[in-house]
């Protein structure tokens, strides 16, 4: 620990390579800015709405999936929150904002070291990226080697090897590998960021083959995704972290990759699938086709967050897709009350083969599932 700290002290004048990493900012397109994502109206751009999330994150404890006792680890609903609030810090500039976010992140390494998650499951390991993040932000070896441990652990056969276990690894995909369309942001983000922070492009071709892999076993022919192949229904949030997963993977993504011209091409299908979805208000609803369910803004975020990151990447046409990823975003502000929580967020939901129990899920009140995306979009929007 005395060694831990020693390092740390010493970490602030290190910077760059000299770190052992490249520190790759993700890709900013020259087609950055887009008409429809300029002039909004007052209380609704941008910058005022990441601001307000930002800060309503760092004023929050710890959170526990809506429960009023804390967690026993970070979950992962807070921390793409946090790296959503990261990401918005730096690139609106706000080294206020990024330094408390930084601030509450260094008791993680050293006396609230319980909270940190353990690698054993796709969710916790997207933990990784937010050590990621700040490495990227503050250049200190103690964050990437943290960061690139949990992301190598992914790969990394566990203690209780299994023949399944080896079976996926033996294919390229990681043992954590169970098609679950919610794996496929947990997976892509942190193997994005540490391709991003490292250079390293071991961690961005293993994202690619998952994403790869994914796609050929559970797209439908509609460009949408059921929760698992056992789960026929078209969940909002479920096909949310797909659409953001590839959108995050493609900005990063090479482009002599060879899976890339078949994960643009499924991100491509599925945001013309949602293009048909989007309600006249300009949200998408807790089961996508279902006209019966309620309009939810965790999803409609995440959807939002993949159109903007596609027309400021040229994968999307500006004249068709920019007016539906504007309209989202205002549609979305309408649902965030005035401390800064987002309103009609699906609860943490499991897989189950009953359409009644998703039009059943609780509506919750700035759970982080929905904090999250929101500030994933405004940071986007941000990106010059």
């Amino acid at each position: 620990m005395k060694a831990l700290k020693r390092i740390w002290r010493s970490s602030t004048a290190c910077i760059g390579i000299a770190c052992g990493g490249l520190f790759l900012l993700p890709h900013l397109s020259a087609n950055a800015q887009v008409k429809y994502f300029k002039n909004w109206p007052k209380g609704a751009s941008p910058l005022e709405i990441g601001t307000k999330l930002s800060k309503r994150f760092i004023a929050t404890p710890h959170t526990n999936f809506g429960f009023t006792t804390p967690p026993s680890s970070i979950t992962y609903s807070e921390v793409c929150a946090w790296y959503g609030a990261l990401r918005f810090g730096r690139v609106t500039g706000n080294k206020p904002i990024t330094d408390q976010l930084e601030l509450r992140f260094r008791p993680l390494l050293f006396e609230k070291k319980n909270l940190q998650p353990r690698p054993d499951h796709v969710d916790p390991n997207i933990f990784g990226s937010i050590p990621l993040e700040l490495a990227m932000q503050y250049q200190n070896p103690v964050y990437l080697d943290m960061g690139k441990w949990f992301a190598d652990q992914q790969w990394a056969m566990p203690a209780k090897e299994n023949a399944s276990y080896k079976a996926l690894l033996s294919k390229g995909l990681t043992w954590q590998t169970r098609i679950w369309i919610d794996d496929m942001y947990m997976i892509t983000n942190i193997q994005s960021q540490a391709y991003r922070a490292t250079g390293d492009v071991k961690y961005i071709n293993r994202a690619a083959h998952e994403m790869a892999f994914y796609l050929d076993s559970i797209q439908r022919p509609n460009g949408l995704f059921y929760h698992a192949p056992d789960v026929p229904f078209f969940w909002g949030r479920g096909n949310g972290w797909m659409a953001a997963g590839m959108a995050e993977l493609l900005t990063s993504l090479p482009k002599d990759n060879v899976n890339r011209p078949k994960i643009l091409k499924g991100y491509q299908t599925m945001m013309a699938s949602l293009k048909k979805h989007q309600t006249p208000e300009g949200m998408w609803l807790q089961l996508i086709d279902d006209k019966e369910s309620w309009p939810e803004t965790s999803g409609t975020a995440m959807f939002a967050f993949a159109m903007i990151t596609g027309v400021k990447n040229g994968w999307l046409n500006e004249e068709e897709y920019g007016p539906i990823a504007r309209k989202a975003w205002l549609a979305i502000v309408n649902y965030i009350d005035q401390n800064g929580d987002v309103r009609e967020v699906c609860q943490g939901t499991n897989k189950e083969n009953s359409r009644q129990y998703y039009l059943d899920r609780k509506r919750i009140t700035g759970d982080m599932h929905g904090q999250a995306p929101v500030l994933w979009s405004a940071f986007a929007l941000q990106l010059k």
